[in-house]
């Protein structure tokens, strides 16, 4: 690996090309297939895009390179415009996420209104048919406060072995709360304590294939 960049999210560089965060010794995305996993977790996980339609609201934990956020622009039709909130806790500058970003030319080719908006410091701002927020900060903390309900979750949190905050009781109680009545969640992890959280939630969880090497993911649905 490379010497870290000095920014809150604290990077090596693994290859020059995967960032890899030094305070959860975790990386970002596999270079094997992280727009293939993105597709196949948060956006097929959910459900999506058929459900997509003007105001849906997809919310998100663990905000990183803005992949998620990509891949969903790519999946949205021009004519259904959506919103798309995103907690961060420790977010990667502009430049970080470009030179990540350059693993995934298809992602890259539709970034650039993101990329300018968040050089100059913007947290709220349009890609395409998505308008975007960013609330930085614990989610923990800012969740709480969020007054959305979302109609589909991306839980993309490190891994929950090594960030276990993100993914605990409690924060998993806020995520239902802040989904409308059908709302879905998916994420990349099959963890029990996971799984009994947001089962505790108000979440019916199923267990469903994993992408790549991994056996299993998680997805759900709300009721009530």
């Amino acid at each position: 690996m490379t010497a870290p960049d000095q920014s809150k999210a604290d990077l090596d560089w693994r290859d020059d090309r995967v960032p890899v965060s030094r305070r959860f010794d975790d990386p970002y995305f596999s270079l094997a297939g992280g727009l293939a996993e993105t597709r196949h977790v948060f956006l097929a996980g959910n459900d999506l895009p058929a459900r997509l339609r003007p105001g849906f609201q997809v919310a998100e934990l663990g905000f990183g390179t803005g992949l998620n956020l990509l891949a969903l622009r790519l999946a949205c039709p021009a004519d259904c415009p959506i919103r798309f909130t995103s907690f961060e806790a420790f977010p990667m500058t502009a430049q970080e996420i470009s030179r990540a970003l350059a693993a995934f030319p298809e992602a890259e080719a539709v970034a650039g209104p993101y990329l300018e908006a968040w050089a100059a410091g913007q947290r709220a701002f349009r890609l395409g048919p998505v308008s975007v927020e960013v609330i930085e900060g614990d989610a923990r903390e800012t969740l709480p406060g969020w007054e959305g309900r979302a109609d589909a979750w991306f839980l993309d949190g490190f891994s929950p072995a090594k960030n276990p905050e993100l993914w605990g009781a409690d924060l998993m109680a806020e995520v239902g709360a802040h989904s409308a009545e059908g709302g879905t969640f998916a994420t990349y992890t099959a963890a029990g304590f996971v799984r009994r959280g947001l089962e505790a939630a108000g979440f019916e969880v199923t267990r469903s294939p994993g992408f790549g090497h991994k056996r299993h993911m998680s997805r759900g649905v709300k009721h009530g």
